[in-house]
């Protein structure tokens, strides 16, 4: 008896943090996702609507807003595109798509792209995880040139990105994993 109480507290406590994170991530994907790296200077989120461009553009003064998404452009992109123009807000499109790996030489224009745009930029795909993701580790690391373990941290579960091999969106992370090489930790 004593022999699975030591092995049911381990498991019970990784099964108690995969449901935290979880529900984490769920919330995340809820509400917007949206989250601010650098204070001032970048922030991520999923799809915005045109109020949340509007409140973004009030509360955070985003000057910039990159969307990752490469989807068919339909009443998403016509608000978005709206509600910055009406904010002042650079709109700059990086079609990506989130199941293939992003070439290193489109990591690097990404990363020219971001440096060079109007701060506060807002960064985002349709769940704001795995492109966004990816987009923000390269923000952090080669733009910020931050440590690899901030980098990396944007492509975490924490932003609802489960990078699994052979599951879910690992192209991104191994666009990263490559990329990274690149810029010299």
């Amino acid at each position: 008896m004593r022999y699975l109480s030591f092995i049911a507290w381990p498991a019970g406590a990784i099964l108690g943090l995969a449901a935290l994170i979880g529900a984490h991530a769920a919330l995340g994907q809820a509400t917007g996702n949206f989250h601010e790296v650098i204070a001032g200077e970048l922030y991520r989120s999923a799809q915005p609507s045109g109020a949340d461009v509007n409140a973004y553009a009030k509360n955070y003064g985003i000057r910039t807003i990159l969307n990752l998404r490469n989807e068919k452009r339909t009443e998403w992109y016509t608000d978005e595109q709206k509600a910055a123009a009406e904010n002042g807000i650079t709109l700059i499109d990086f079609p990506m798509s989130s199941s293939r790996e992003l070439p290193i030489a489109e990591a690097q224009k990404l990363a020219k792209i971001m440096a060079d745009a109007p701060k506060p930029l807002l960064i985002h795909c349709e769940h704001g995880a795995n492109r966004t993701g990816l987009a923000s580790a390269i923000y952090v690391g080669a733009v910020e040139k931050m440590s690899e373990t901030a980098a990396e941290f944007q492509l975490s579960p924490y932003y609802g990105n489960f990078a699994i091999k052979g599951l879910g969106r690992y192209a991104m992370y191994s666009s990263w994993d490559k990329y990274e090489e690149t810029i010299g930790f």
